[in-house]
């Protein structure tokens, strides 16, 4: 039977590996997230970060996204979602080694790579 941490922990992996599959689906990054908001509040030790992470992964993004988007309209948006793309994915990575180690995210609430 696993314990509750070795759950979370296989949580924690999926929600990375929605958000990887979300460059091609985007839907699955949504179920991710939710998973990650759903988990976070019983999360213990460093799956809190984790889970922390993931969230604000989410709506950073999004918010990158969203402003690349609109600013394609204007010629200047390709740069910005060249960041957003770079910016996920470094940051999926990322987490995915760390939570592989069994180690926090250092800095959880950053705006750039945590």
């Amino acid at each position: 039977m696993e314990t509750p941490a070795a759950n979370d922990k296989g949580y924690a992996l999926a929600v990375y590996l929605l958000y990887l599959i979300g460059f091609l689906t985007g839907i699955t990054a949504l179920v991710g997230v939710i998973i990650a908001y759903v988990k976070k509040p019983t999360a213990t030790g460093f799956l809190q970060s984790h889970f922390q992470f993931q969230v604000r992964t989410f709506w950073i993004g999004l918010l990158y996204l969203g402003v690349g988007s609109f600013l394609l309209f204007l010629y200047v948006g390709g740069p910005i979602l060249l960041w957003w793309f770079v910016w996920t994915l470094v940051r999926t990575i990322k987490g995915l080694i760390l939570l592989n180690d069994g180690r926090p995210i250092p800095q959880p609430t950053s705006w750039l790579f945590g």
